[in-house]
Parts: C-alpha cells; structure tokens; sequence
C-alpha cells in the first residue's frame, strides 16, 4: 500500500513501500553501520600499511609499490587503489547521507529549537548527548581532515616538508613540520572518539547487543579498536618526531 507526502501545497507524491523502507530510520541506521564497520576495516589494514615504516625505507617503500601493483597482470598497475578508492568513496558518502538524515530528523525530534531531549538524568531535565560529540562534530572535522590527508600523502598535492617521489622520504619530510604532525594528532583523537562511540553504535544496530554481557564485551572491543587503530597512526609521525624513525 502506497502512501502520500506533504509537498508545500503541491499535490501528495505517493511512496511506494520501497521507497519508504529505503527512508527508514532503521533503514538508514543500518547504511550506516554497514559503511562505518567497512571504513573500520580499511583503517585496520591502513594501520597495518603505516606501521610499515618501522622497518626502513626498503620495506615501507617495498609495501607501498605492492599496493600499486597488486593484482597484475588481472589487473593493470594502480588498479587496485582506484578500485579500494571507489568503493571507500561509496561507503563515504553513504554513510554522510544517512548521517544527514538521521540528523535532521533527531533535531525534529528536540521539543523545541535549540534544545535537548528531555530527561529525568541531567540537572536540567536535558541529555547532552555524547553522540552529537563524538560522531557529528567529530565526523566533520574528519571529513575535513580526510580530504588534507588526500592531498597530502595520497595526491602529494600539498607537501610542507618537500616534494618527493619517494613515498619513505615523504613521510620524513611532512611529520618534520610541527603543524603537520598537529593536524594528524587532533585527526587521529577525532578518529579515537568518533570510533568509540561509531563501533557500539553500528554493532548494536546490527543486532550484536543482546543482553548485558554483549554490551560489556561490545564497549571492550569498542575501546580497543578506537585506541588501537587512532594509537597505531600516531606512532609513525612521532616516531618521527623523537627520531626513532629517521
């Protein structure tokens, strides 16, 4: 059965029973668990990639011309990465849209403009919620990192310590510069806490909390991998900074 929307006066236009699962709530929720827990797994193997530079520059840059290579001849050279970059971009924007909606909707929930959800456990009746922390202010100053990263460390379009085509050196030269290895810091403790928060998030949505133990167990793995992966990028740059990596 068919339903109608409000249209500024203009005739109702009629959902059908796709499109309004397709605007769910739930249906939303899940787009975002499924892209956030996809975009975890990509940081984990990132990490993975970056902590590459503790063995030198032969096997960092022996690690960074597999990844071009990976799959040939199935593949031509730098397939691979355009492939792992398209899907990331799908997830990427998948994820923001249900995020956009998911927040419009929230702030139609409040009881008024500006305010809160009402409830008996803050002093003033309000929930300040750790989410709107974490994952929304959090997930913009990320997305505004993401694209700095891109074109720091991926395009090479803004290099601050030097330009070079050897991925290693290029490394060295960027986490040489203080505000660079600032911005990568303040990005790494965004990506910890909106981790946080995002992993017990998604997994609940997918039916992963079932009782008291699971939430117990759903908060350790939350913590660890929020902590491990954000940790795991650090190392590299201040490695850097201290000269363990030079």
């Amino acid at each position: 059965m068919a339903t109608t929307t409000p249209n500024s006066g203009a005739a109702p236009r009629v959902l059908t029973p796709l499109q309004r699962a397709r605007r769910s709530t739930v249906a939303l929720k899940a787009l975002m668990a499924v892209t956030g827990l996809f975009m975890v797994l990509f940081l984990i193997l990132h990490v993975y990639g970056v902590l590459q530079a503790f063995g030198g520059r032969e096997v960092y840059n022996a690690y960074a011309t597999h990844l071009h290579q990976f799959g040939v001849p199935i593949l031509h050279y730098n397939w691979f990465l355009w492939i792992i970059g398209v899907v990331l971009l799908i997830a990427v924007l998948g994820h923001i849209y249900a995020a956009a909606h998911l927040t419009v909707r929230d702030w139609r929930a409040r009881t008024g403009a500006g305010r809160r959800y009402q409830t008996n456990k803050g002093r003033r009746g309000n929930q300040r919620s750790y989410a709107s922390f974490t994952l929304r202010i959090g997930g913009v100053y990320l997305g505004l990192y993401v694209i700095f990263h891109l074109l720091n460390l991926t395009a090479g379009t803004i290099h601050p310590g030097g330009a070079t085509p050897d991925p290693y050196q290029l490394l060295l030269n960027n986490f040489k510069v203080w505000w660079v290895v600032l911005i990568y810091t303040l990005g790494m403790i965004a990506v910890g806490f909106h981790l946080r928060h995002g992993v017990w998030s998604a997994l609940t949505t997918l039916g992963a909390h079932t009782g008291l133990k699971a939430r117990r167990r759903l908060n350790i793995l939350a913590y660890i991998l929020s902590f491990g992966i954000a940790i795991g990028f650090l190392l590299v740059p201040w490695a850097i900074v201290v000269g363990v990596i030079h």
